[in-house]
């Protein structure tokens, strides 16, 4: 949701970007995110305190326009004293969370094709690293601000304190470490269905969005967001386990549950 009690970000309209800007209520925290009159542009703007993390989401969406993969361009931006604005393409679908199962386990293999897409760009190409060691020491300092939020933890966890958890993970490291070295790949780094948008009609995938954590990593940071969001979307747990097999044998891979299950576990400790 959008926090507007922190410093107010430029709007598009001020900074001279043509066409009249209607505010969009969903957004992260700190942004403020605009959709054009015509649904064909999106503008994130932030304050000049946010403008780096703004600055490095452009330059993601920019180079990963570039390589085949479908999702948003970069169509304009503003960067000054009065903060950062980034108009983008819209991607034109519905995000994978707002379908029925019929309609997510119909698209599910496209979404397997897509991911495999996505994690078939070369890494020698990707300039961005989303690396383990990246997410720990994130983790680390989300933790010791005691700025962890409860509700983004798995049930079982939400009343263990977040040193216990973190320090869990970290025994974990090397063994993490050697599997990362051996299977990294350009990951979108906060793969869940709300950043999976489809079309409608066809149930292909029009795109991802939401970039700013792409780069290349672990291939199961991805994986496990994925499989872990669409269980929400599946009505039992046979369902979701005959989706996590369906999967995997389109994307093409073993799922290996111990390292989807560490990441799964990292990625609420690097929030906050």
């Amino acid at each position: 949701m959008d926090d507007h009690s922190g410093p107010r970000a430029v709007s598009p309209s001020l900074l001279g970007f043509g066409g009249d800007w209607l505010p969009v209520t969903a957004g992260e925290s700190g942004a403020f995110v605009f959709r054009s009159a015509d649904a064909a542009r999106y503008a994130k703007c932030v304050p000049a305190a946010d403008a780096a993390d703004l600055t490095a989401e452009r330059d993601r969406i920019a180079w990963l326009s570039g390589q085949d993969v479908p999702g948003p361009r970069v169509l304009d931006w503003y960067s000054g004293d009065a903060g950062a604005c980034l108009v983008t393409s819209t991607v034109h679908g519905v995000s994978a969370d707002q379908v029925s199962p019929e309609d997510l386990r119909g698209s599910w293999e496209r979404i397997a094709d897509a991911v495999r897409r996505l994690h078939e760009v070369p890494v020698s190409q990707c300039p961005f690293r989303r690396s383990l060691d990246a997410m720990v020491a994130l983790a680390c300092d989300v933790v010791a601000r005691d700025a962890v939020n409860p509700e983004f933890l798995p049930v079982e966890q939400q009343h263990t304190p977040p040193t216990d958890l973190l320090a869990h993970l970290t025994q974990q490291l090397p063994r993490r470490r050697d599997q990362e070295a051996d299977d990294a790949v350009v990951c979108h780094g906060d793969l869940c269905l709300p950043n999976i948008l489809l079309d409608p009609q066809t149930l292909d995938v029009a795109g991802f969005i939401d970039l700013g954590r792409l780069g290349h990593a672990d291939r199961y940071a991805d994986l496990a967001l994925l499989l872990t969001s669409a269980r929400e979307t599946w009505t039992s747990e046979n369902q979701a386990q005959a989706a996590d097999v369906a999967f995997a044998e389109r994307y093409g891979i073993a799922l290996d549950h111990d390292r989807l299950r560490f990441y799964l576990h990292l990625d609420p400790l690097t929030w906050g």
